[in-house]
């Protein structure tokens, strides 16, 4: 008996022992089974996370590269509230910036919020160009000048040419009006299309100073490409104030730059009623030949628009390492500008005679309006030093190759700044050396037609405080130079050290 009730105590023990380690495992794969679910929660969660920041990042990328403001920002449009939230932190962030960079801001932002809502993107604080782009129905009378707009909601009034506030060339410049749909008098309709057309125009005026080649390529050639050389050629060129020998003239750039058919505004009909989707009037001004790449629509440069002039004309160098004269000793070659007129060289035969004592290849060479640009931008290439006194001749440096010098003759009067603002500045962008000869007084015919002691000799200050047309009568237009050929011979020795080697020996 004894042993029977220790017996069923043992099982009893070893039942409860069994159950007990049945429950500790049977807890154990619960527990297990709630890890598995929880992780793989969390892991499902990560990678839902990761996927859409990866979505946001890619639709982000797509946005920047294909979805353009107008000029090329690279900018999703903002809604009209974000667009004022931004404008309002960009003034508080620029506070310290220049005023050029606060209206630059501020204009991105009114850019954006205008393309959201159709209106038209009307610029006025660039302190050389005004410009406007309009866009949705659009519809060009030029009886009236006028573009009715159908989104605009006031009136714009604009010259197109890249000189604002020069009254002496805006007079020549015909003024147009961006008017609302709703603006026509006397009850008159909105005039309906007589031509359709599907791609983007841009009216600008060929007047003001063009026919000299400084004012030809700084306020006209050079604002044309930065306007429309995003657009690949499909643009159509609306000309008003219209020279045809200036369009004859530039007919090779041009036709880099539109695909189509200059369209000679004064020529149409009074009947004639042009209609676009997009119009861009007025031309972007950046500086003095030169482009800005950081306000540029794609971020090109005045190095873009050399490779299309070489390409318009069949200029075979685009660096002085290059040679036009395959497997030959080639010299040096100096292209000396002539002048007939004013700030010519008196000394011109002397200067030629020093300069092939020196090892030169000379030329010898003036543009004017009658100048085939073709056959002289294809000289320009061929030289290795660009030579000539201070004047739109200079301008011509457009076609040199890189790595090319030009010598810069400064009249004498002080007109550095002059010669700095025009020719010295755009240099480097040009990828160009510089050098400089300033004519002093014994060098200038100056002295032959004013007394030792007279301001124009003495004190060219005062004489430049008379305003422009008095110190272009006296120190531009009445002047001639005789450089003293020693020190010349010292400037042109250094254009030979800046060349690069391969110029200056067998090629």
């Amino acid at each position: 008996m004894t042993n029977m009730t220790s017996g069923m105590k043992q099982r009893e023990k070893e039942g409860v022992e069994e159950f007990d380690k049945e429950k500790m495992e049977s807890r154990g794969v619960k527990s297990w089974r709630n890890f598995t679910k929880q992780a793989t929660k969390r892991i499902c969660n990560f990678l839902v996370i990761l996927f859409l920041m990866l979505s946001i990042y890619i639709l982000s990328n797509i946005k920047a590269h294909y979805c353009q403001a107008a000029y090329g920002k690279l900018r999703a449009p903002l809604k009209l509230e974000q667009a004022s939230a931004e404008v309002k932190q960009l003034t508080e962030e620029s506070r310290s910036n220049s005023t050029d960079d606060l209206y630059a801001e501020d204009e991105d932002a009114e850019e954006d919020s205008a393309i959201y809502s159709h209106k038209p993107i009307c610029r006025e604080s660039n302190k050389r160009s005004d410009t406007c782009d309009a866009r949705g129905d659009l519809r060009v009378q030029v009886s009236s000048n006028t573009i009715f707009v159908s989104s605009a909601q006031q009136e714009w009034k604009i010259k197109p040419y890249a000189r604002k506030g020069d009254v002496g060339a805006l007079s020549h410049v015909s003024e147009w009006s961006l008017k609302p749909f709703g603006s026509s008098t006397n009850n008159q309709q909105i005039p309906n299309c007589t031509v359709k057309q599907t791609v983007l125009a841009v009216i600008f005026s060929v007047n003001g100073y063009t026919g000299n080649i400084f004012h030809d390529f700084t306020d006209v050639l050079i604002p044309l490409f930065i306007s429309s050389h995003q657009f690949h050629g499909q643009v159509q060129f609306l000309v008003t104030d219209v020279k045809q020998w200036w369009l004859n003239k530039y007919k090779l750039i041009l036709k880099h730059l539109s695909s189509y058919e200059i369209i000679n505004l004064q020529s149409d009909g009074r009947e004639i009623i042009r209609c676009f989707p997009r119009v861009i009037i007025g031309l972007q001004f950046h500086k003095e030949l030169g482009i800005d790449s950081a306000k540029s629509p794609t971020g090109y440069s005045i190095v873009d628009f050399k490779v299309l002039l070489r390409k318009a004309y069949g200029l075979e160098r685009a660096d002085t390492m290059s040679s036009v004269f395959q497997g030959s000793v080639r010299k040096p070659r100096l292209l000396i500008i002539s002048r007939k007129r004013s700030r010519s060289f008196v000394n011109e035969k002397g200067i030629v005679e020093m300069a092939m004592s020196l090892g030169f290849d000379v030329r010898v060479a003036e543009s004017d309006l009658s100048t085939d640009l073709s056959k002289f931008g294809r000289l320009v290439n061929s030289a290795d030093v660009l030579f000539g006194v201070h004047g739109a001749g200079l301008t011509n440096m457009l076609f040199l190759p890189a790595g090319a010098v030009v010598i810069q003759v400064v009249p004498f009067g002080g007109p550095e700044w002059l010669a700095r603002e025009t020719f010295r500045k755009p240099i480097n962008d040009l990828e160009l050396k510089y050098l400089e000869y300033r004519i002093e007084l014994e060098e200038s015919t100056l002295i032959d037609q004013y007394p030792r002691d007279h301001p124009v000799l003495k004190d060219p200050d005062s004489v430049t405080k008379l305003g422009w047309n008095a110190f272009r009568e006296v120190y531009l237009d009445k002047q001639n130079v005789s450089p003293h050929l020693g020190r010349l011979k010292e400037t042109f020795l250094q254009a030979l050290k800046l060349l690069p080697k391969r110029s200056t020996s067998a090629i």
